[in-house]
């Protein structure tokens, strides 16, 4: 009879694993494969790599723009990007829980295959394990993404006094589309979320002077920037009227309460980069189908004395100014 769930012997390392690795996995994944049958892959570069890894719990698995598969892979992928490097390698480990359905599972790794063929992504090594059931919630994925370094001068240390802030797009998206499926809140929109490997729109980027650059994902635009603020010890300006968010996404937070500048983003990059550049730097994103939205934010106003005096500003239309504070506690568990 032919499975339908996944079961405790699928991960035995028996008949039913190879049946499940082989009749599924590799069938599915085997074009993004690179399958030599070995206990680890091998990979030569003449380039200095630059390396990330990172596990996926988002709840729920499926939600709209995206699922846990295309996450996983661009999550990953991005955060190597974000240190001036293309993505070339994944590797994937899947804990699966007794009961999991078999199709979801096909359409997750469908997913993965989707986003590394778009990518050019091949992934290089793998591990499947099952747990019992109410051991995991469905599925976890943990991903390692490779890439090979053009530019590795971008650091959070090079900030510097006049840096200009740049977003790429419009922020919040991803967290408000998890709140509102989470929350079972129906929003007459197309609303989805901004799940998206960055790499292809930052790739002409190569030639242009960046200091810093980095995927604003959980704790959103406010984290990025307070830990830039605190790693850099300098002062953040930003003027809200120029930072982009979409009239759903503030929608939401009217209704749940929410701060946009704290909410999780996957497909958003923040940049610090020298005022002479930015023109070039928005030049190239917004002819880009991703970037369209990429615009200035703020700069970087002062040197701080040490960590504790370093902050982000906040000012809005009529002039007046406040914190943005270091996102606290947990805003919403599960967002990747």
């Amino acid at each position: 009879m032919k499975q339908t769930q996944i079961m405790l012997s699928h991960g035995s390392g028996g008949l039913e694993s190879n049946s499940l690795i082989e009749g599924i996995i590799y069938e599915i994944l085997g074009e993004v494969l690179v399958h030599n049958g070995e206990d680890a892959g091998v990979f030569e570069s003449k380039m200095p790599l630059a390396i990330s890894t990172d596990s996926y719990v988002i709840s729920p698995i499926f939600f709209p723009g995206g699922d846990i598969g295309k996450l996983c892979v661009c999550g990953s992928s991005n955060d190597v990007a974000m240190r001036g490097a293309k993505p070339m390698y994944l590797t994937l480990g899947f804990i699966l829980e007794e009961g999991f359905s078999i199709e979801s599972l096909k359409k997750i790794l469908y997913s993965i295959k989707q986003e590394a063929l778009i990518g050019g992504l091949k992934i290089l090594s793998g591990d499947t394990k099952v747990v019992p059931k109410g051991s995991a919630d469905k599925i976890f994925i943990n991903t390692t993404a490779v890439g090979q370094i053009h530019n590795a001068e971008y650091s959070v240390k090079n900030l510097a006094l006049g840096d200009e802030i740049i977003v790429s797009g419009a922020i919040g998206t991803h967290g408000a589309v998890i709140f509102c499926q989470r929350n079972e809140i129906n929003l007459q929109s197309d609303l989805q979320s901004d799940c998206v490997q960055l790499y292809p729109m930052l790739e002409g980027l190569k030639e242009c002077k960046i200091h810093s650059m980095r995927d604003a994902t959980r704790g959103g635009l406010a984290a990025v920037l307070n830990e830039w603020a605190n790693t850099a010890c300098v002062e953040i300006e930003i003027n809200e009227p120029s930072i982009p968010i979409l009239p759903q996404v503030k929608g939401v937070c009217e209704i749940l309460g929410l701060e946009a500048l704290s909410l999780a983003n996957e497909g958003v990059c923040v940049i610090a980069t020298p005022q002479g550049e930015s023109q070039k730097i928005l030049q190239i994103l917004r002819s880009h189908s991703l970037g369209k939205n990429a615009c200035v934010i703020g700069r970087v106003t002062k040197k701080a004395d040490n960590a504790k005096n370093a902050r982000v500003i906040l000012s809005n239309a009529w002039g007046a100014r406040r914190y943005v504070e270091y996102p606290q506690g947990e805003l919403l568990p599960r967002i990747c």
